[in-house]
């Protein structure tokens, strides 16, 4: 299985990660970390979540942070991308999804507040905004697999 349904499995999920095959055809697996308001967006951007699929070779996976990272979370957050890189045996791409996770957005000035996951993590893509439109999250994914929208 996917490396995210191992992390969403067990007593201490709580529903704060979701997993979606972005196309429906296996080529890319998004897993939305959501920890804020921005998680709104990635709904209204992902279509249906789908059911576990096994990890094809060809098959990219992406981690989106989506929302506002703390200090006390961010182990957690450069956890869960580790853990997708070492279960399907490469670099996830990783996506900082709106101010708040690219920045610590409003709440920068905050002692608890970790001022952008680029601070723990190698970032991909940034989609800016409070709150990002849904569209450019779908356009990020499609420039970074080279997929044209149909």
């Amino acid at each position: 299985m996917l490396c995210a349904w191992l992390l969403l499995d067990g007593p201490h999920y709580r529903g704060s990660m979701r997993w979606v095959d972005w196309y429906g055809d296996g080529s890319l697996f998004v897993l939305d970390v959501a920890l804020a308001c921005c998680a709104l967006e990635f709904d209204a951007a992902s279509p249906t979540p789908t059911a576990p699929a096994d990890l094809d070779d060809q098959a990219q996976v992406a981690v989106v942070v989506s929302g506002t990272v703390t200090d006390r979370l961010a182990p957690a957050v450069a956890a869960i991308v580790d853990g997708c890189q070492q279960l399907s045996g490469r670099r996830p791409i990783v996506i900082s999804f709106g101010a708040c996770a690219s920045s610590g957005g409003p709440y920068w000035d905050s002692y608890a507040v970790t001022k952008g996951i680029d601070q723990l993590l190698a970032v991909d893509a940034y989609v800016p905004g409070c709150p990002p439109p849904p569209e450019a999250l779908s356009a990020v994914l499609d420039q970074i697999t080279g997929r044209v929208p149909s």
